[in-house]
């Protein structure tokens, strides 16, 4: 088994903090996405979708999308659960997680896709003006996921879960948009502090 990996961006990060969360080792095929190794034939041919990470089994599965990889790697190793052990909690996790990836992310993606130099070559065409209009909606979540904070140690409840994963990576990718945790949100930072204090933060 092995993992083709992406470096600091967002996904590949996520599927790295989740193995760490699991004391779990894979050995990493790094892509470098500056290079646009992706998009290059023999990657090509291992997801035709370019892009990362790729979880490559033993007999040769492979799996992309990370939160697919990593629920594939909590039906290896259900301990300790990221995903839940009750009804409820899957659930939540999986409400959270969904509202995370499809409201926050997306949103910073946007702005870092459509302004961000270095994504010219990439995203073709960059339109500004929808970076423009997903500024304010970045806000409008973390408020959010700030009042949600407010009632609970973490994102989806008392344990850590791949819904803290997702909004970890989210928080941070933002510094590459030049944007930080508004002041008034004072449990999202509590909250920051605490995941990011986690050893497989640093994943």
């Amino acid at each position: 088994m092995k993992l083709y990996d992406g470096g600091r961006f967002p996904n590949p990060r996520r599927v790295r903090i989740f193995l760490a969360e699991k004391g779990m080792t894979i050995p990493l095929v790094p892509v470098d996405l500056g290079k646009s190794e992706h998009k290059g034939a023999d990657f090509t041919a291992i997801n035709p979708l370019q892009r990362v990470p790729v979880l490559e089994l033993d007999d040769g599965t492979r799996i992309t999308e990370s939160v697919a990889i990593c629920r594939y790697l909590e039906e290896t190793q259900p301990n300790p659960p990221l995903f839940g052990q009750t009804p409820t909690s899957k659930a939540l996790i999986e409400m959270w997680n969904r509202r995370i990836e499809m409201n926050l992310f997306t949103s910073i993606a946007a702005v870092f896709r459509h302004t961000h130099p270095g994504m010219a070559e990439l995203e073709k065409p960059q339109v500004p003006a929808w970076a423009e209009a997903n500024r304010p909606k970045i806000a409008e979540h973390l408020k959010d996921l700030n009042q949600q904070l407010s009632r609970h140690r973490f994102v989806a409840g008392e344990t850590y879960s791949i819904a803290d994963i997702t909004a970890l990576v989210a928080v941070d990718f933002m510094r590459i948009i030049k944007l930080s945790i508004p002041e008034d949100c004072e449990d999202l930072k509590r909250w920051h502090e605490l995941v990011s204090a986690r050893p497989s933060a640093n994943a």
